[in-house]
């Protein structure tokens, strides 16, 4: 069996935070949602669960973190190329998000950041894996 990754993510409005993820390309489990959770898949292994405030504060007895105050995290998406990572951030703002900061690009890798709607940081990114590589010391061999 593969691994599977399940974020899960407190939100303030679930109906509006499951709108947003459908629209930069999730679908929602219904299987594994109802009024207090929304299961939104990404591919088979990558899952967000949206989960209201209350529904998450019985899985931890800290604080639930303001996200559009602090970081609590920072959550990097692989992208194939470089235009995912655009798709998916345009998306992202169309649909309410917000840009956190300038693309960046590094040459082997291009990434850009948003954020939900409840400041949630995403960072989508593409690696090229043979730039990398064509930029790293050659060494020769004794």
């Amino acid at each position: 069996m593969s691994k599977m990754i399940f974020v899960n993510l407190p939100v303030a409005d679930l109906p509006k935070a499951q709108a947003f993820y459908e629209a930069i390309g999730f679908t929602n489990n219904l299987q594994f949602s109802d009024e207090t959770a929304a299961c939104m898949v990404l591919t088979d292994e990558i899952y967000v669960m949206l989960l209201t405030h209350a529904k998450f504060a019985q899985f931890t007895t800290r604080e639930i973190a303001d996200s559009q105050k602090v970081a609590a995290h920072l959550i990097a998406l692989s992208a194939d190329d470089r235009a995912g990572v655009d798709t998916i951030t345009d998306a992202a703002i169309a649909a309410g998000g917000r840009e956190h900061r300038d693309p960046q690009d590094m040459g082997f890798m291009y990434g850009r950041a948003f954020e939900d709607l409840d400041g949630n940081i995403w960072e989508p990114f593409h690696m090229d894996m043979a730039a990398m590589q064509a930029m790293a010391p050659q060494t020769a061999d004794a």
